[in-house]
This record gives structure tokens, C-alpha cells and sequence, in this order.
């Protein structure tokens, strides 16, 4: 039964958010004002979080998959004491506040992850919650269980429509998950109207096939079984739960609740009169928060508190009976890598070798040295050599592996990759398949970049080299879409010893890095200049020191092209140079002085080269240059030929660098 102070803390959430979004004349007052009861019932009864250390370690972590209903986190992040003021509260969707439309993880304290593009949030929950997995089973001991905390997450209808959501939910259940809990507000009403307009399996059932605990409240303003469901779920070990909770969308609006007039547009100043006359509400006072209801949310503080001594406490005696473990703990969840982490990265001979390969081999060279670095890819280890030898695989009902196996699930790979990386603690996760699906998991990278998250995606088959595959599998346009996604890292190296830097690079990065590798092989350059040059985007490769004629760029395995071409013109007495130029983003982050030591600007004589789509690449080349690339998908046949019949041969570039240099 709700009792008076319930009810006045449930209706303090529901007005501070119709005030909000009135006041901003924009947002979407409908799932705040619907969950709030189950929002009050886990925030106030379950939830472990100490809102003076959003960062605590052993948290338990929220996070609000249907971030259209961002308020409803402001609001309780507000009440219980998190450093996000009423001033905050009040200028939602302003410029430079910390309440932005949909929540943004660097933005307000307690925030975990930024929400928004439905599906996402559900199925980086999924990655919070393998990482506690792993984290426990590699950190715990008998009687020291200093990784123990819950992932729960508030889903919609719309975020279970998504198939991202469905990728990942799979894995959830195989895995066997038994601390994600979702909470469903199952409100039947989306955007356009009625859910039974477009969604109407039995989404309990498909939960219950995916190897879910399902669970089922009538009614989302009974506290009291709300609480038992979410009791009933924490005590579920082998298996995620789904509790599926019956709520009205826009609860206390006389006009507009149980309808999609409740979702995404403000209530209008007469309904929010109406709505606070419903609830009891003063009419004179927006954002009028009562004295006793924000005593009973900062009850939060001095509980949190207690929460994280408890800890501290367990913490210290672990520490003393494991003083190593407890080294590496703190080296993990800072983010640091540990002293040598690069010392077994080898250095390739002259033997041509596929990138992809040489990746495999630097990749396990590294994780040698990093025992919370975990990751694995979509059903295709053999061919993105990404598998860590000697490490176990996931499997159903052991998510604890350092190979993790996706399956074909490139969506949910790429999410569930970035709560890998949000959950901390894990070392550089990362993802592997095909470049041409990584159209796949796009949302789920551009997410990675606005979070400026530490987590690598791996991309093999780079190009037309792919051969027989054809254009289904070969990529033409990918990386120069990747590249156009702001705070991305993309790096495309040109050679084993190019990859070797690219990995290093990676692993320095504070944010997102792409890498792409080929499945044919390549020549292997030489040069002690490498690694550096990989690190700053961009060097000079082949020529001297003087001013040149021309100069030849490019990245990826085309760089041979381009240095064939170089020692053609060089033997007919041309100053040509060739300038391998990996990453576009590393090199522009140069400064001036550098970049014109690479491409000096008095030089317009520039031809550049690349099996892709070539945008962008006038940048480098200029109004005066010739750029060489495809403007058509590709072709089924042996690569070599595929390369000649496009015109990316040596002798097109030579015959490009002849007619600029006629000019």
C-alpha cells in the first residue's frame, strides 16, 4: 500500500518533470510520469549508489534505456543528493546545462551511459553486466566478493522492438546474466499510438525463449509488488529477469494518459493544471519539491555512505590477504595499462603477411600483459583473427571467458562492447568482424564516439582485396563513412609493422579507435620511423628531404601501389615522395608545422590512391590534384584482377603524377 510520504515522493518526480519540460517547452512527460512508482521503489529500496561517489566502484548501475524519458534520471539524481541542482532541473534542454534532452554520460554526476537511439541502452546493459561477470570471476576470492552489484536497466516498448535490443538479449540469456535485471514499462503506447498497432507478440514469452526469468506487475503504481518482483529477480542467480510492470503512460493527466499525446510533447499549462489538481499538487509553485519528500530521497546520502564503508571495509581485507590482485584492481579500474604492456609487440620480417594476421598476432602479444582486456567477434574468429589463444570462449551459461563469442549479432557486439567499456574496469574491449558490417553496428560506434568511450573495433576483408566475395562483402564507401564520425579514431594500416603501431596507438587513446585490416597479404615495410609515423596519422615513407615533384598518398594496402609508382618515377629522374597517411584524424590532430613537413603546401602536385570511394580525399590532394579510388561497388573475381580492371595499378598513378607534372 502507498502511503503518504510514497505518494508525495512519487508525485515530486512526476511534477518536477512536467514542470521541466513545460518550462522548455520540449520533452517527453509521458514515461516519467507512468514509472515513476517503480523508479521510487528501486531508488529508494534497492538500488545500492552512493550519490557523493557516483563513481564507487561496487555501484549498482541504472541506467535509463528509454532516455527520451531523461527527466525522470534528472529528477531522481536531483532528489537523492547527486551534484545536479534544481537551477540544473530547471534549465532542461538549455544550452550548456547538464540536463540535456536525452541523458549524456559526462555530462550530470550518476549518469552512466547516454541514451536516446532506443535498443542501445538495454543492450549496453547487457555489457555492464557481462563485465561485473568477468570482473568477479577474476578479482574475487572465498569469503572477499569485492565485485557484487546489480545492472538494472528501464526499458520501453521501443527499445524492445529494436533489434539491437533482441542481438543482444539473446547473449544475456545464453550467458545466463543473473544480475541484469530489466524493468518493462509496458505501457502500450509509443510515438504514433497504440503498440498494437505494430508490436504485438507476447514479449514475456520471447524473453522467456531467449532463457529469461519473467516476471509480471498488474499494476505500476503498486510499490508493494513492485518491490517483491525486484526482489524476486535479485534472488534469480543463473538467468537475467525481465519484469514487465503494466503502467499508463502520462499517469494523472486527465486528457492525455494511456495515450500517445502524453509522449513527446509537453503537457500544455491547462493540462499540467488539471495533472497537479489530480495529484494534489500546489498550482502556484513549479518545481515545488516538499520539505518531507526530499528528506526521505536523502536518506540516499547517508545510506550510500554506508554502502560503500561496508565495502571499503571488505575491500582493505582483501587487499591485505591479496596485495598483488589488489594492485592490478587499482591499475584496472584507472584505466592504466600496466608497465611493459608493449614489450612482446614484435617487430615483422620481410615476408608479405595479411594485416588481419599480423593483428592476431599483435593483439595476443598485448592481452598477454592485461588479464581485464576481453572481447571477441561476430562468428568470424578464424577470419578476423581476433581469437586470444590459450583464453577460454563464453558459452551458455559461462559469460566469464576472454573470448567472447557474439555470434552473428554485429549490432549487439558493438553495444554491448561499449558497456564493456562504460562499466570500467575492463582494459580496451573490443569487437571484431567484416568492414562491410560495420554498417551493422553504426549506431552502436557513433554511441562509442559521443561517449568518447576506450573501446577498439576491429574491421577485416578491408577493401576489393577481398576477391571472390564480391561486392556484398566488399566494402567500398565504409571507411570513408567511419571516418566522417566526429571523435572516431580510424586508422588503416598498411602493413604488418603499420598494424603493430596502429595496435600500440589504440591502446594509448583515451577514446574510440576503428582498425582495418586486409584479408589479403601485403609487403612488409621496414623502418625504425613506424611507429611514430602511425602514432601522428601520417609520415613521409619513401623520398628525401628535399622538395619534391609530386607527392604520392595513401593508406592501407594501397601504400605498395603507390611506392611502386614512386620507384617508377624515380628511375625516370622525378622528385616523388610517398606520404603513408593511416589516420586522417591522428594526422589533422598534428600540428601545422608538422603537417607541412608531410605534405608541404607548395606543393600541388599530389595524386592520391585508396580501394574506396574517394571522399574526402580532396583535402589532401587539393583543387590541383588526382585523386585515384571507385565509384561503383565492386566485383567477383581473383583481387589482383579486380585491382587492375579498376584502374588501381602503379601505372595509373605514374600516369596521373606524368599529367600534373606536364601542368
Amino acid at each position: 500500500m502507498n502511503t503518504d510520504i510514497t505518494n508525495l515522493a512519487i508525485n515530486t518526480i512526476r511534477t518536477l518533470a512536467i514542470d521541466a519540460i513545460q518550462k522548455a517547452n520540449s520533452g517527453h512527460p509521458g514515461l516519467p510520469m507512468g514509472v515513476a512508482p517503480m523508479a521510487y521503489t528501486l531508488w529508494t529500496q534497492f538500488l545500492r549508489h552512493n550519490p557523493h561517489n557516483p563513481q564507487w566502484a561496487n555501484r549498482d548501475r541504472f541506467i535509463l534505456s528509454a532516455g527520451h524519458g531523461s527527466m525522470l534520471l534528472y529528477a531522481l539524481l536531483h532528489l537523492t543528493g547527486y551534484d545536479l541542482s534544481l537551477d540544473e532541473l530547471k534549465n532542461f534542454r538549455q544550452w550548456g546545462s547538464k540536463t540535456p534532452g536525452h541523458p549524456e554520460v559526462h555530462e550530470a554526476p550518476g549518469v552512466e551511459i547516454t541514451t536516446g537511439p532506443l535498443g542501445q541502452g538495454a543492450s549496453s546493459a547487457v555489457g555492464f553486466a557481462l563485465a561485473e561477470a568477468y570482473l568477479a570471476a577474476h578479482f574475487n576470492r572465498p569469503g572477499h566478493e569485492i565485485v557484487d552489484h546489480y545492472t538494472f536497466a528501464l526499458v520501453s516498448d521501443g527499445d524492445l522492438m529494436e533489434g539491437v535490443a533482441s542481438e543482444a538479449c539473446s547473449l544475456a540469456g545464453t550467458w545466463g546474466l543473473g544480475k541484469l535485471i530489466f524493468l518493462y514499462d509496458d505501457n502500450h503506447i509509443t510515438l504514433d499510438g497504440e503498440t498494437a498497432m505494430t508490436f504485438t507478440e507476447d514479449v514475456a514469452l520471447r524473453f522467456q525463449a531467449y532463457n529469461w526469468h519473467i516476471l509480471k506487475v498488474a499494476d505500476g503504481n503498486d510499490i508493494e509488488a513492485i518491490a517483491r518482483a525486484i526482489q524476486v529477480a535479485k534472488d534469480v542467480h543463473d538467468k537475467p529477469t525481465l519484469i514487465a510492470v503494466r503502467t499508463v503512460i502520462g499517469y494523472g493527466s486527465p486528457h492525455k494518459q494511456g495515450t500517445s499525446g502524453a509522449h513527446g510533447s509537453p503537457l500544455g499549462a491547462e493540462e499540467v493544471r488539471l495533472t497537479k489538481e489530480f495529484y494534489g499538487w500546489p498550482q502556484d509553485k513549479p518545481f515545488y519539491i516538499p520539505d518531507e519528500a526530499l528528506r526521505h530521497y536523502r536518506e540516499a546520502v547517508e545510506r550510500g555512505a554506508g554502502y560503500e564503508a561496508e565495502w571499503q571495509a571488505c575491500f582493505r581485507a582483501w587487499q591485505a590477504a591479496y596485495p598483488d590482485l589488489a594492485v592490478e584492481w587499482e591499475r584496472a579500474q584507472s584505466g592504466q595499462l600496466p608497465a611493459g604492456w608493449d614489450a612482446n609487440i614484435p617487430a615483422f620480417p620481410d615476408k608479405p603477411v595479411a594485416t588481419r594476421s599480423a593483428s592476431g598476432t599483435v593483439l595476443n602479444a598485448i592481452a598477454q600483459h592485461i588479464p581485464t582486456m576481453i572481447g571477441g567477434d561476430a562468428d568470424l574468429a578464424g577470419s578476423t583473427k581476433t581469437l586470444l589463444k590459450e583464453a577460454e570462449n563464453t558459452w551458455q551459461g559461462r559469460p566469464t571467458a576472454r573470448n567472447v563469442r557474439f555470434g552473428v549479432r554485429e549490432h549487439g557486439m558493438g553495444a554491448i562492447v561499449n558497456g564493456l567499456a562504460l562499466h570500467g574496469g575492463i582494459i580496451k574491449p573490443y569487437s571484431a568482424t567484416f568492414l562491410t558490417f560495420s554498417d551493422y553496428m553504426r549506431g552502436a560506434i557513433r554511441l562509442g564516439a559521443l561517449m568518447n568511450l576506450p573501446a577498439v573495433y576491429v574491421f577485416t576483408h578491408d577493401s576489393i582485396g577481398l576477391g571472390e566475395d564480391g561486392p556484398t562483402h566488399q566494402p567500398v564507401e565504409h571507411v570513408a563513412a567511419l571516418s566522417a564520425i566526429p571523435n572516431l579514431t580510424v586508422i588503416r594500416p598498411a602493413d604488418a609493422n603499420e598494424t603493430a603501431a596502429a595496435w600500440h596507438t589504440a591502446m594509448t587513446l583515451s577514446g574510440p579507435v576503428v582498425l582495418i585490416f586486409t584479408r589479403q597479404d601485403v609487403p612488409v615495410l621496414a623502418g625504425d620511423h613506424i611507429r611514430t609515423g602511425v602514432a601522428r596519422g601520417g609520415y613521409v615513407l619513401a623520398g628525401d628531404d628535399s622538395v619534391p615533384d609530386v607527392i604520392l598518398i595513401s593508406r592501407g594496402s594501397e601504400v605498395h601501389i603507390a611506392l611502386e609508382a614512386y620507384q617508377t618515377l624515380t628511375r625516370e629522374g622525378v622528385r616523388a615522395r610517398v606520404v603513408s597517411l593511416p589516420s586522417w584524424e591522428l594526422f589533422e590532430a598534428q600540428d601545422a608545422a608538422y603537417q607541412e613537413r608531410v605534405l608541404p603546401s607548395g606543393v600541388t602536385a599530389r595524386v592520391s590512391i585508396e580501394a574506396g570511394v574517394p571522399l574526402g580525399w580532396d583535402r589532401y590532394v587539393g583543387r590541383q590534384g588526382i585523386i585515384i579510388g571507385i565509384n561503383r561497388f565492386g566485383a567477383s573475381a581473383p583481387y589482383e584482377t579486380i585491382y587492375e580492371q579498376f584502374g588501381l595499378t602503379p601505372g595509373a598513378v605514374v600516369e596521373a603524377a606524368r599529367d600534373l607534372l606536364k601542368k
